[in-house]
């Protein structure tokens, strides 16, 4: 479907079928670690491998009638991609439309629902991009743009918004807010309710099931967690925003590559494996943060109440503050194992000083991503850091 509701060509969209579909939905039963594994596998058949390889293919084979129900192009139809989508569908509880990044997805849609007249309402202590996407693009097209930090005052009967975007935990920040309220307030307006799920991962957090009517997030981060892709996703309990978000991709060209999305199914698997041990590691960090003089304005979700009602595990990110950019500057020079580097959620504990890259954050604010080394090992790199600054 086009954006607009009209149907396109062939080339438009890509509406799935249940032949495509590998496997089908994982038994409700299982547990986090075996769904994980097992999500979007084929059914098994001798002689084939647990997964296919990934399909590298621009053109398909046409009946001489046409395509019908067969895929015809690379940029609208692969199987390795709905594999990948079908595999976040069963962690996420909806349907999934997978996009060549995580902004392409959250600007995808942004623009895919939001028209001139709309009012979008958005996280001031969320990713910057988004902001400033909203400040330009969607401004320029006559859409209002307000903003309201993560843990509120949400008042929406006031500012009426077409569309709520939460981001929670935030990200620097890591603030919170209770998804179900506000998706009760955005149900009794009719707003669409959308949450960036990024930082919690559906294994931490399922916004559809707390009342959100969509989901994104960057598959960049923690999902795939092996710093070696870029891709995002929406997901939705609306097969008619699926199929629009289909057609925009479509039209724009937002696709996820095959090789990208076979890297990230195989990396799926290990996600609550690498979750668990990154949330083990954080604790330990944060204990020892905590202690340190030179150490204020410590953050992680695990240290907030209703981060701990909401979430079912607590991400691998931490936030604290050093005393100025030069202390933040030297402690990043001096670790060894805690790479300089902006990006969270890999095996690689990462930190950056996030006021160079345009948060409204203090000029001494690290963002931590706590990674899967040893929690000693890293804690006396911790150590080393802190005593170069």
């Amino acid at each position: 479907m086009h954006p607009s509701g009209q149907p396109g060509g062939p080339e438009d969209a890509h509406h799935p079928r249940e032949a495509d579909r590998p496997g089908g939905v994982a038994p409700a039963g299982w547990r986090d670690a075996t769904r994980v594994v097992h999500a979007g596998e084929p059914a098994a058949t001798p002689g084939a491998p647990f997964r296919a390889g990934p399909v590298l293919a621009a053109p398909y084979h046409l009946a001489a009638e046409g395509p019908g129900g067969a895929d015809a192009y690379g940029r609208t139809d692969n199987p390795t991609v709905r594999a990948l989508e079908q595999a976040i569908g069963e962690l996420e509880g909806g349907e999934v439309v997978a996009f060549g990044s995580g902004m392409a997805a959250i600007t995808g849609l942004l623009l895919a629902t939001l028209a001139p007249g709309d009012t979008v309402l958005l996280p001031s202590d969320g990713y910057f991009k988004v902001r400033e996407f909203a400040d330009t693009v969607l401004a320029e097209r006559g859409v209002t743009v307000h903003t309201v930090p993560t843990p509120g005052p949400y008042r929406l009967a006031e500012l009426a918004p077409t569309l709520v975007l939460l981001e929670t935990p935030a990200n620097p920040g890591l603030a919170v807010c209770d998804i179900a309220a506000v998706a009760a307030m955005s149900r009794d307006l009719g707003a669409v309710l959308a949450v960036d799920n990024t930082t919690a991962t559906p294994l931490g957090q399922r916004p559809l099931a707390l009342g959100a009517d969509v989901v994104v997030a960057s598959g960049t981060k923690a999902l795939t967690g092996h710093s070696d892709l870029v891709l995002g996703y929406v997901a939705t309990a609306d097969p008619g925003l699926a199929d629009r978000l289909r057609g925009w991709r479509a039209m724009t060209g937002a696709i996820c590559g095959p090789f990208e999305a076979w890297l990230a199914h195989r990396s799926l698997a290990t996600l609550e494996l690498r979750l668990a041990r990154q949330e083990a590691n954080a604790a330990a960090v944060v204990e020892f943060l905590a202690g340190r003089s030179e150490v204020t304005g410590l953050r992680w979700p695990g240290l907030d109440p209703l981060a701990r009602r909401q979430l079912t595990r607590m991400p691998g990110l931490v936030t604290f503050e050093l005393a100025d950019e030069a202390a933040a500057t030297a402690f990043l020079r001096a670790t060894r194992l805690v790479a300089n580097a902006t990006s969270f959620g890999g095996l690689h504990s990462s930190a950056d000083r996030r006021a160079q890259f345009g948060d409204p954050v203090p000029a001494g604010l690290i963002r931590l991503s706590v990674g899967c080394e040893d929690p000693v090992d890293l804690i006396d790199d911790l150590r080393a850091g802190l005593a170069a600054g």
